[in-house]
Protein backbone atom coordinates (compact mmCIF):
# COMPACT_ATOMS: atom_id res chain seq x y z
CA UNK A 1 0.00 0.00 0.00
CA UNK A 2 1.36 3.56 -0.91
CA UNK A 3 1.29 6.65 0.72
CA UNK A 4 -1.01 8.40 -0.66
CA UNK A 5 -1.08 12.38 -1.47
CA UNK A 6 -4.79 12.99 -1.63
CA UNK A 7 -6.75 13.10 1.53
CA UNK A 8 -10.54 13.00 2.72
CA UNK A 9 -11.65 16.61 2.76
CA UNK A 10 -9.17 18.19 0.33
CA UNK A 11 -10.21 20.01 -2.64
CA UNK A 12 -9.46 18.37 -6.17
CA UNK A 13 -9.95 19.49 -9.53
CA UNK A 14 -10.76 16.50 -12.32
CA UNK A 15 -7.77 16.67 -15.09
CA UNK A 16 -9.08 14.02 -17.41
CA UNK A 17 -12.99 11.86 -18.02
CA UNK A 18 -16.22 13.15 -18.41
CA UNK A 19 -15.89 15.63 -15.25
CA UNK A 20 -12.99 17.08 -16.92
CA UNK A 21 -12.21 20.76 -15.39
CA UNK A 22 -14.41 20.38 -11.97
CA UNK A 23 -13.48 20.36 -9.11
CA UNK A 24 -15.11 18.83 -5.88
CA UNK A 25 -14.28 17.83 -2.13
CA UNK A 26 -13.01 14.62 -1.32
CA UNK A 27 -15.04 12.75 1.28
CA UNK A 28 -14.02 9.36 0.99
CA UNK A 29 -10.65 7.69 0.31
CA UNK A 30 -9.99 4.06 -0.72
CA UNK A 31 -5.81 3.60 -0.41
CA UNK A 32 -5.88 0.15 -1.73
CA UNK A 33 -7.38 0.36 -4.81
CA UNK A 34 -6.02 3.83 -5.14
CA UNK A 35 -9.76 5.44 -5.65
CA UNK A 36 -11.72 8.25 -4.22
CA UNK A 37 -15.41 9.41 -4.09
CA UNK A 38 -15.58 13.15 -4.70
CA UNK A 39 -18.30 15.16 -4.05
CA UNK A 40 -20.89 15.84 -7.45
CA UNK A 41 -18.36 14.28 -9.51
CA UNK A 42 -18.50 10.95 -11.68
CA UNK A 43 -22.37 10.67 -11.06
CA UNK A 44 -23.61 6.81 -11.95
CA UNK A 45 -27.41 6.04 -12.48
CA UNK A 46 -28.00 3.34 -9.71
CA UNK A 47 -31.49 1.59 -10.48
CA UNK A 48 -33.26 1.06 -6.91
CA UNK A 49 -36.49 -1.74 -6.12
CA UNK A 50 -39.65 -0.37 -4.31
CA UNK A 51 -38.43 -1.02 -1.35
CA UNK A 52 -40.97 -0.05 2.25
CA UNK A 53 -38.56 3.62 2.58
CA UNK A 54 -39.17 4.34 -1.26
CA UNK A 55 -42.11 2.85 -2.35
CA UNK A 56 -41.82 4.19 -6.25
CA UNK A 57 -38.29 2.54 -6.90
CA UNK A 58 -36.53 4.53 -9.75
CA UNK A 59 -33.08 5.42 -10.66
CA UNK A 60 -31.01 7.37 -8.13
CA UNK A 61 -27.69 9.48 -8.84
CA UNK A 62 -24.48 8.38 -6.84
CA UNK A 63 -21.15 8.75 -6.88
CA UNK A 64 -19.13 6.71 -8.44
CA UNK A 65 -14.92 6.36 -7.23
CA UNK A 66 -12.40 7.69 -9.79
CA UNK A 67 -9.00 6.90 -9.98
CA UNK A 68 -6.50 8.96 -8.36
CA UNK A 69 -4.40 9.78 -11.34
CA UNK A 70 -7.15 11.27 -13.02
CA UNK A 71 -7.48 14.12 -10.29
CA UNK A 72 -4.94 16.97 -8.87
CA UNK A 73 -4.75 18.41 -5.72
CA UNK A 74 -5.92 22.37 -5.57
CA UNK A 75 -3.48 24.40 -3.68
CA UNK A 76 -5.13 26.45 -0.68
CA UNK A 77 -2.59 29.12 -0.92
CA UNK A 78 -3.14 29.51 -5.32
CA UNK A 79 -6.38 27.95 -6.03
CA UNK A 80 -4.63 26.26 -8.86
CA UNK A 81 -3.70 22.33 -9.37
CA UNK A 82 -0.49 20.92 -8.32
CA UNK A 83 1.51 18.20 -7.75
CA UNK A 84 1.92 17.20 -4.49
CA UNK A 85 5.47 16.44 -2.41
CA UNK A 86 6.81 15.98 1.24
CA UNK A 87 9.09 17.60 3.43
CA UNK A 88 10.23 17.15 6.58
CA UNK A 89 9.85 20.34 9.50
CA UNK A 90 12.03 21.25 11.84
CA UNK A 91 10.52 19.34 14.67
CA UNK A 92 11.02 16.29 12.29
CA UNK A 93 7.30 15.72 10.46
CA UNK A 94 6.54 14.89 7.69
CA UNK A 95 4.21 17.21 5.72
CA UNK A 96 2.64 17.90 2.58
CA UNK A 97 3.85 20.82 -0.14
CA UNK A 98 2.47 21.78 -3.10
CA UNK A 99 4.93 21.46 -5.61
CA UNK A 100 3.94 25.33 -7.56
CA UNK A 101 4.07 27.05 -4.27
CA UNK A 102 6.94 25.11 -1.95
CA UNK A 103 4.10 26.22 0.51
CA UNK A 104 2.14 23.80 3.24
CA UNK A 105 -0.93 22.04 2.38
CA UNK A 106 -3.28 21.83 5.37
Amino acid sequence: MERLKIKKNDIVKVITGKDRGKQGKVFRVFPAKGRLLIEGINLAAKHSRPTKDNPKGGVIHREASIHISNVMLVDPNTQKPTRVGFSFLADGSKKRIGKKSQELIG
